[in-house]
């Protein structure tokens, strides 16, 4: 008999498909599970391919014998407590790596929309206010020779970095632990610390993980080291800003500008960034290509039917963020 699993949602139906050489798989093709209903569906699951909003944690997965695998459909794993799952002796995976280009080159249409205005200036096309030239109406500012701070240099701080070179600009950035210098000359950029960074950079980016360290990383002492002229941009995990004290910012002009895909309440948004001329807002979609999707996808495949014991991968899961469970 087949091992039960479950897809909280819809994934591709070639990937599904292969789930479903391995498992009975059932498919939540309705809304979005509440953690009483996930954790009702979970009941009779020996694992489960998870997308990255459920909020897992003991509520949800305590007492459930039969579950030995939660695999997460994303990068990210802020949604998850680790320590319910390890203490569930539960085996927890991610899908780094496919969404990283991805996200890459979504931050720099982010930059390159928010320095040139392009969403101001499409909205006025829009509304039919174009009667002549525009002359100095939406004047923006070049990103090219200028210096980027990157803030969180993992797999997708380096991929932006390296699109940074096309446009002549100084790379600086900071990090829990330096690059090896291969690294830095591959990404053409200088180690800071985070204060030097912030007073240095035109545009800086968040690109960390989301951690109980890292909440609101950029509050107002932070935004007080960035110059007026400097823009803002988060494409990695709401709770990184305190997004009050960057409204204020943004109003009082103390900065020019903030592209963000990310809120801490999403998909409520902080009501003093709404309607703002220099913030350019976007519904968490950094992610969101169908390639990089398939990509995530299929990698917590690859991680669910290793985590079960089969396929040529068994007992060896490609990306887990518990390994003392796979030692127990």
């Amino acid at each position: 008999m087949k091992q039960k699993i479950l897809i909280t949602r819809p994934l591709f139906p070639d990937v599904v498909d292969r789930l479903r050489e391995y498992f009975d798989v059932t498919v939540n093709e309705g809304p979005r599970y509440t953690s009483e209903q996930l954790r009702e569906a979970l009941r009779d699951k020996s694992g489960a391919i998870i997308a990255g909003g459920e909020k897992i944690n003991d509520a949800v997965v305590a007492g459930l014998p039969g579950l030995k695998a939660l695999c997460i459909s994303a990068a990210g794993y802020n949604n998850v407590d680790v320590a319910s799952l390890t203490r569930a002796g539960i085996i927890g995976t991610n899908s780094p790596g496919p969404a990283d280009e991805t996200v890459a080159d979504f931050t720099w249409g982010l930059m390159i929309a928010t320095a040139r205005r392009l969403v101001e200036a499409a909205h006025w096309v829009e509304q039919g206010q174009w009667k002549g030239s525009a002359n100095r109406l939406f004047f923006g500012v070049n990103l090219c020779d200028k210096t980027i701070g990157i803030v969180g240099m993992g797999r997708i701080g380096q991929a932006i970095a390296r699109r940074a070179i096309g446009f002549r600009m100084s790379v600086v950035y900071h990090n829990r632990r330096r690059l090896d210098p291969s690294l830095e000359q591959e990404c053409r950029a200088s180690y800071r610390t985070k204060e030097d960074l912030l007073k240095e950079a035109d545009f800086i980016v968040l690109a960390m993980p989301m951690s109980p360290e890292n909440y609101h990383l950029i509050g107002p002492a932070e935004l007080g080291l960035m110059r007026p002229s400097a823009m803002l941009f988060n494409i990695a995990r709401g709770g990184l800003i305190d997004e009050e004290a960057l409204a204020e910012a943004l109003q009082e002009r103390r900065l020019a500008a903030a592209g963000l895909d990310v809120f801490e309440g999403e998909p409520a948004i902080h009501p003093g960034l709404m309607g703002l001329p220099n913030v350019v807002l976007t519904p968490h979609i950094a992610g969101g290509t169908a390639e990089a999707q398939h990509g995530l996808a299929s990698l917590a495949a690859d991680n669910l039917i290793a985590a079960l014991g089969l396929g040529p991968q068994a007992g060896h899961p490609p990306s887990v963020f518990n390994p003392e469970v796979l030692k127990k």
